[in-house]
């Protein structure tokens, strides 16, 4: 499958540690195919049952990545833990594969910038973001998502098309999608409140609020 395909659902995680495992889980959740690797044969075999795919392999080797077919990947995960330069390296080489989508997992901001540096796409902290929180950035249009409480959430997002152009009143979003558009921003502009007499353009960004499941099924409508 072409990896420029906007329905390819296939995830490849490296880094079978608490936080690439979470991840994973909550992927495979949310319906998408997972391709679990680690260099550790024991972390492998533990959720060879619940992932799509385990593998044990070396993703600082390149011939390695290639086999497992990260090059025809959309998105891949560094999840790899305390090892620095293993982390490093593998990002570099998707980095090179030209994987369009990179999350890699930093132990540090200093870590954080150089996976930057090296082309990572997005970089995670885990102590501002858990793997519940991510996977809904890893798996649809959401921009950023925060769960307030359970089963309450706030998503960031692209306008999507049927509000483009209309009064945020007219559109009655709040009684045919269960969630409110609370904040809007239009390019080179800070976020403002949204209002009924709000008019929203293609390529503003959006922050709506609601049930965690309206939220997500409005942000896929982009």
């Amino acid at each position: 499958m072409p990896r420029n395909k906007t329905n390819d659902k296939r995830v490849l995680v490296i880094g079978l540690g608490r936080f690439g495992g979470s991840l994973s889980e909550e992927l495979v959740t949310h319906g998408w195919e997972v391709l679990g690797v680690d260099n550790n044969p024991r972390r492998v075999q533990a959720y060879a049952d619940s992932l799509t795919h385990t593998v044990v392999a070396d993703t600082t080797d390149d011939e390695a990545l290639r086999q497992l077919g990260a090059h025809e990947f959309t998105r891949a995960v560094v999840a790899i833990g305390t090892h620095l330069e293993e982390s490093i390296l593998t990002t570099s080489l998707l980095v090179d594969m030209g994987v369009p989508h990179i999350w890699a997992k930093a132990i540090s901001r200093r870590h954080g910038r150089i996976l930057q540096q090296i082309g990572a796409h997005n970089v995670v902290l885990p102590e501002h973001d858990m793997g519940e929180r991510v996977a809904h950035l890893v798996s649809g249009r959401m921009l950023d998502y925060v769960e307030i409480e359970e089963n309450f959430a706030l998503g960031k997002t692209r306008a999507p098309k049927e509000i483009i152009g209309r009064r945020l009143g007219e559109t009655r979003v709040r009684s045919a999608h269960g969630i409110t558009v609370v904040s809007i921003k239009r390019h080179g502009e800070a976020f403002t409140y949204a209002t009924t007499d709000t008019v929203p353009q293609k390529g503003d960004i959006i922050i709506v609020a609601g049930k965690t499941d309206a939220v997500e099924r409005f942000a896929e409508l982009g």
